[in-house]
C-alpha cells in the first residue's frame, strides 16, 4: 500500500469545475450559556442546535453537519436524531455527520440511520465517517482501544460495500459474516454521499481512495497549507487505484461577527477554556495570546473574524488545496445561542456569497 507523498498531481485528477463548491457548517452541539453566562440544560442545547440548522436552510448554507461525541459538554450524541427534526422544518440544505465515529458503531446501522434521513429529507443526507479523535464512544459501547485501527478498516469497507446497493457478502474478524445479506431501507436516488474524515494520516487518505470515499480533510491547527501533500496523494491514489475523481473538503474550526475585534473578544475565552479542558486528556498545548493570533492569521486553521476576513482566508486555502467544499466548525462551549445564530446569519448571508465571488 502506497504512503509517499507524490511529487506531482496529473491535470486531469483535479479538473476546475468538477465538481460544485460546497460551503457548509458543522457543530459538536456545545452546550450553549444564557446571556448570564450559565450553562444550558443539554435539552435546550439540542433544541437549539435544531434551530441553527433550520437558520442555515433559511439564509443559504449549503451543508449543516453534527458531529457525535458522548460527553457533558458535547450532548449530541444521537446526530441523525437532531438532523431528522432539522430535516423535517427544510427544503434544502444537505444534512450529515461531521463526523460518525465508526469504529465504535455499526455499519449498518450507520447506513440505516442516514438512509432513513435521506428518505425523511427527500435525497439530502450525507454521511462523514472517522475514527474518532475523541475516543470517548469506545468504552462506552465495550470496544478495545487496541483495536481501534483494525475496527475502522474493516467498518469502512463493509459501509462502502453496503453504499453500492444490493444483496452484501461481506468477512471479517470484527463481526459476524454476512452472506447475500439486503439491507434496508434502499436509497430513493442511489448512494448518498459519504467521506472519509482525515486529520493527518496518508494511511487514511490511502484509504480513503481504495474504498470510494470522497475526501475531508480536519485541519484544527497549524498551517492548512501542510495539508496540500494529502490532496495530491488522494488525487495520485484515486488515480493508481482506477477510481473516478471525487472532490475533497475542509473542515475547520472558527467564529463569524460583525468585525474582527468582536469575533476574536467573543471567541478567545471560550477557545482558551476548550482547549484547556481537552489538553488534560489529549495533551495538546494550552493556547497562549500569541498562538491564538497566528491560528487566526492568513497561516493558521482557526477562521475568526469578520464576514470579509473569514471569506478571504476561506477562498485563499481552498485554492491551495485544491478542494471544492469548506465546512465552519462554529461555536464553542460557553457561547450564547444568539452568537452562534448571528455567526450563522453572517456565514450564509455575507461569507457565502463573498467566497463564491472571490472563487468566480
Amino acid at each position: 500500500m502506497p504512503t509517499a507523498l507524490p511529487d506531482a498531481v496529473p491535470a486531469s485528477a483535479a479538473e476546475p469545475g468538477k465538481f460544485p463548491l460546497i460551503l457548509g457548517l458543522d457543530t459538536f452541539g456545545d452546550v450553549t450559556h444564557d446571556k448570564l453566562d450559565r450553562p444550558l440544560s443539554h435539552a435546550q442545547t439540542i433544541r437549539n442546535v435544531v434551530e441553527e440548522g433550520v437558520l442555515a436552510d433559511q439564509v443559504g448554507v449549503d451543508f449543516f453537519g453534527i458531529g457525535e461525541h458522548h460527553t457533558t459538554d458535547f450532548p449530541l450524541s444521537a446526530a441523525d436524531v437532531a438532523l431528522a427534526a432539522i430535516a423535517a422544518r427544510t427544503t434544502r440544505i444537505r444534512l450529515g455527520s461531521a463526523v460518525t465515529v465508526l469504529g465504535s458503531d455499526d455499519p449498518i446501522r450507520v447506513f440505516q440511520r442516514y438512509s432513513t434521513l435521506d428518505a425523511i429529507s427527500h435525497g439530502r443526507a450525507e454521511v462523514i465517517l472517522g475514527r474518532g479523535s475523541s475516543i470517548d464512544s469506545f468504552p462506552l459501547f465495550g470496544f478495545d482501544l487496541g483495536d481501534y485501527e483494525k475496527l475502522f478498516e474493516e467498518k469502512a469497507q463493509l459501509f462502502a460495500e453496503v453504499l453500492k446497493g444490493g444483496p452484501v457478502t461481506w468477512q471479517g474478524k470484527t463481526r459476524p459474516p454476512l452472506r447475500d445479506q439486503d439491507v434496508v431501507p434502499y436509497p430513493e436516488s442511489g448512494p448518498f454521499p459519504a467521506w472519509i474524515g482525515v486529520g493527518g494520516s496518508p494511511q487514511s487518505v490511502i484509504r480513503a481512495a481504495r474504498y470510494g470515499y470522497s475526501l475531508m480533510l480536519a485541519i484544527i491547527g497549524g498551517s492548512p497549507a501542510r495539508f496540500a501533500p494529502f490532496s495530491q496523494l488522494f488525487h495520485q491514489a484515486l488515480e493508481q487505484l482506477g477510481q473516478p475523481a471525487r472532490p475533497i473538503g475542509v473542515h475547520s474550526p472558527g467564529h463569524v461577527a460583525a468585525t474582527d475585534e468582536q469575533a476574536r473578544e467573543e471567541f478567545w475565552p471560550r477557545y482558551l477554556e476548550a482547549i484547556r479542558k481537552v489538553s488534560r486528556v489529549r495533551g495538546f498545548a494550552v493556547p497562549t495570546k500569541e498562538s491564538f493570533r497566528y491560528e487566526i492569521g492568513p497561516q493558521g486553521a482557526l477562521y475568526v473574524g469578520s464576514p470579509e476576513t473569514v471569506a478571504r482566508k476561506i477562498a485563499t486555502n481552498l485554492t491551495a488545496l485544491r478542494a471544492t467544499r469548506f465546512d465552519l466548525k462554529y461555536g464553542m462551549g460557553g457561547l450564547s445561542h444568539e452568537a452562534l445564530m448571528t455567526n450563522i446569519e453572517l456565514y450564509g448571508t455575507r461569507v457565502i456569497p463573498r467566497v463564491r465571488e472571490l472563487l468566480a
